[in-house]
């Protein structure tokens, strides 16, 4: 029965001191995390170190946990923070690079549904062009994109985890997808061919 327990139940009994349920909440969000940290940083071992001092800062942070937002979206906000910190600190631009061998879409996306063997080889090969074009966006414009296309977030979800209105993340999400497919176009690279390059579950929430 503990394995089927929400967010907000596991939540609850965290905040009464039980740390197996907070254990689970780290079971359960490690990986997004760390796929967020990663498209983020670029770096494998900071992005783990960003996961770390999430969960530290979290736990730490659970009784005063007021729920006006989802779990996740609080969450994702702690490790938002801290890669911002992490950029201005060592003065870095995010890279949005995957570590060879992995597929940091999967493991954020994982309950998604299974795709084809020629929809993933499309997807890793469009990724890099992808990802050279989402250096290009500012800072609002490719956090939006990232939450939505790569974490499969909602805009509501996206609103409360970077507190701010629906509206202004919609129009941040449209300006930079309309920048990203005119330097995709400008690569010679067909938007619809792009897409494969963004997890099938985000294209299902609105």
């Amino acid at each position: 029965m503990t394995g089927t327990a929400t967010d907000e139940e596991l939540v609850a009994r965290s905040m009464t001191g039980d740390n197996d349920s907070f254990d689970q909440l780290v079971r359960r969000w490690e990986r997004p995390i760390f796929a967020l940290a990663y498209r983020t940083l670029g770096r494998e071992e900071e992005a783990r170190d960003v996961v770390q001092e999430t969960f530290l800062r979290a736990f730490r942070s659970i009784k005063g946990f007021k729920g006006e937002a989802k779990f996740s979206s609080w969450l994702y906000r702690i490790a938002l923070n801290l890669c911002r910190d992490w950029m201005r600190r060592e003065r870095r631009n995010p890279v949005m690079l995957a570590p060879e061998g992995v597929d940091i879409i999967e493991m954020a996306t994982e309950s998604g549904p299974t795709e084809s063997i020629e929809e993933l080889v499309g997807r890793n090969v469009m990724s890099e062009a992808v990802a050279r074009a989402m250096r290009l966006l500012p800072e609002e414009q490719r956090t939006a994109i990232l939450l939505k296309e790569y974490q499969g977030m909602t805009f509501q979800e996206i609103a409360d985890t970077i507190d701010c209105p629906l509206s202004t993340v919609k129009t941040r999400m449209y300006q930079g997808l309309s920048v990203l497919r005119r330097e995709l176009e400008q690569q010679g690279i067909s938007t619809r061919a792009a897409v494969v390059s963004f997890p099938a579950r985000a294209t299902s929430r609105s």
